[in-house]
């Protein structure tokens, strides 16, 4: 079992991913809060370009080459796998490519971490869970994805699972739609989420256009808030490692704001209005997605992360979104 801080050495913790949209967010909190920590960070560049974060290089990597990938990961604590294709065009487009990366790409660093005994923080979708029916969702609902990022997510974690099983603890996040902006050496760094695409839309010609019904509701929490709980994360997992502890805990990770993609767009279309004197059309359009739940309740029971984890979320929709505009206007 790897050692950690009980002769006084300093934690080694691994991002993978780390150039992305939450990866940098999550080595940059690494580093505030635990200036003493050693953070390694990889990425493939794939879509996230962060190359520097405060002292931190991010490192080329591709997690599919497992002999670079333990290379690169030896002496480490803690991995915080959070590279993968993220999202239901993408892994459409590209299904070899989200099998590769979402599943054989985890199954390595699993392996690694069941080789080595270091913790696993790894993060799946609501997606793993298809058509909820029963709410407030919690990670222990039936799984029943309708996608193939789902698909791919879902059999990540049951590799994890059965990995962790006696040889590792692993924290899985059942993670909900993210938001928000953060900032690295004065760069912006964003994602296409569903709010973050209506703020860019209020600066455009373009209508906010919302796929039928309309009704469709979506938990929202912000990407700042899900970096500090992988923080929490992996402080917790440091007494488990010193604990010899093993296996799996799940957690979610959402807010208390689940509102239909209407309202969202019709909250952006007044906030435009108050902060930046824009009237922008809220548009209904034809849905050409498919494979998506259409459900109008998101609720989200956060219990067990809060009272393991003490974590609690920092950032409301309403007041992000206004913050996002006067930021853009100016």
């Amino acid at each position: 079992m790897t050692e950690t801080t009980s002769e006084g050495d300093h934690p080694t913790i691994a991002v993978t991913g780390a150039a992305g949209y939450i990866g940098s967010r999550v080595v940059q909190q690494l580093r505030a809060v635990h200036p003493d920590w050693n953070v390694v960070a990889v990425d493939n560049f794939y879509l996230g370009d962060v190359r520097e974060i405060e002292d931190i290089s991010v490192r080329h990597l591709d997690i599919r080459n497992r002999d670079r990938l333990e290379e690169a990961l030896d002496g480490a604590d803690i991995v915080m796998h959070l590279a993968a294709i993220s999202g239901v065009e993408d892994c459409e487009e590209n299904r070899d490519l989200a099998y590769e990366v979402n599943v054989q790409g985890t199954a390595n660093v699993a392996w690694f971490c069941r080789k080595t005994g270091a913790g696993l923080v790894f993060p799946f979708s609501m997606a793993v869970l298809g058509d909820p029916e029963t709410f407030p969702i919690t990670s222990d609902l039936p799984r029943d994805p309708m996608n193939w990022y789902g698909r791919t997510k879902l059999l990540g974690e049951h590799l994890v699972e059965d990995m962790a099983d006696g040889e590792f603890p692993a924290h899985l996040f059942l993670k909900s739609n993210l938001y928000g902006e953060h900032e690295i050496d004065g760069r912006t760094v964003s994602k296409g989420t569903v709010i973050n695409f209506f703020v860019n839309r209020v600066f455009s010609d373009e209508p906010l256009t919302v796929y039928e019904p309309g009704t469709q509701s979506r938990n929202y929490v912000h990407v700042k808030d899900v970096a500090r709980a992988y923080l929490r994360s992996a402080e917790v997992m440091l007494d488990q490692l010193d604990a010899n502890e093993t296996g799996v805990r799940k957690y979610e990770l959402a807010s208390e704001e689940d509102p239909s993609v209407m309202e969202v767009a019709e909250l952006v279309q007044g906030i435009a209005a108050d902060e930046a004197d824009i009237e922008t059309e809220v548009s209904l359009v034809e849905n050409p997605r498919e494979g998506e739940t259409l459900v109008s309740d998101f609720a989200v029971d956060t219990t067990r992360t809060h009272e393991e984890l003490g974590w609690e979320t920092a950032h409301s929709v309403e007041e992000s979104i206004r913050e996002l505009i006067r930021q853009k206007a100016n």
